[in-house]
């Protein structure tokens, strides 16, 4: 399955919006395969009502086909350049629960933007972009209150912007709850103020988040990729699993065969979030 994207302008309402919805990026089959392997997790899992799976794609292989998804690695590259890594990959199952059980896992995640703590630093009350997560959307969440994911449009341009409460329960004037089909993709930046709302729904939310950052920044999910991992990994998958060289310092001022990335990257006409 091929999916034609104009990346410049995709670019430029991803500055403007804070983020991207994209229709029909998995097929079906693949849609499939995944939500296979995610049971093959999920039964090595203790049954909860909200799961949370960490550095998922060393958990399964068709997991892992997710790194360098072809459908979406020129859009990223566009985002935040080509000198970029997996920054982290999780899984979050969000069973029903109508009736708001508290979990030993995050049933709901209130008003936030991603980050350190403390927070990156800002600039005239603004943050940049440091990350960019790519949600899979694997259930069907084409209708609200599934356990959407909820954020703010534009709240990354805004300066100093807080929400009037943080309370994701509590509807906010600007919000938006993210709906799509299996299949969809939504992307986002760390900046945005976004939040993850209860199941009251009798559908099970199945998202998993694909999460990039330059490679000079230190990954969530692990400090080195590990020999699985990296065992028969293209020149591509190796950059994006951070291994380009023993000399940390090329990191920063990477050498060309470093970064085969660069081959996706369009220059100004892809209008990076840098730029």
């Amino acid at each position: 399955m091929t999916v034609s994207l104009d990346i410049p302008a995709l670019v430029r309402r991803f500055r403007e919006d804070g983020y991207l919805i994209l229709r029909g990026v998995l097929s079906e089959e693949r849609t499939a395969r995944l939500n296979a392997a995610i049971d093959e997790v999920l039964a090595q899992e203790p049954d909860e009502l909200a799961i949370n799976v960490y550095h998922s794609v060393e958990r399964h292989p068709a997991i892992a086909e997710l790194i360098d998804e072809p459908s979406l690695l020129p859009l990223m590259v566009n985002l935040l350049g080509y000198n970029i890594q997996l920054h982290i990959s999780h899984l979050t199952v969000r069973k029903p629960n109508p009736a708001n059980v508290k979990t030993a896992s995050q049933s709901f995640i209130n008003w936030h933007r991603d980050g350190p703590h403390p927070e990156f630093p800002t600039i005239g009350g603004l943050t940049a972009a440091y990350y960019v997560k790519a949600c899979y959307i694997l259930s069907d969440m084409s209708e609200p209150d599934r356990g959407n994911t909820k954020i703010i449009p534009g709240s990354h341009r805004k300066a100093g912007f807080q929400p009037v409460q943080t309370d994701v329960d509590s509807p906010l004037e600007d919000e938006l709850q993210i709906c799509g089909k299996p299949g969809d993709v939504f992307l986002f930046p760390q900046n945005l103020w976004h939040a993850g709302a209860p199941n009251r729904s009798s559908f099970t939310r199945r998202q998993l988040f694909m999460g990039y950052s330059p490679i000079w920044m230190r990954p969530i999910d692990y400090h080195r990729a590990s020999d699985a991992l990296l065992q028969g990994a293209s020149p591509i998958r190796r950059q994006l699993l951070g291994d380009i060289s023993s000399n940390c310092f090329k990191y920063y001022v990477p050498e060309e065969s470093m970064v085969p990335l660069k081959a996706l990257w369009l220059g100004g006409s892809g209008a990076s979030v840098y730029s």
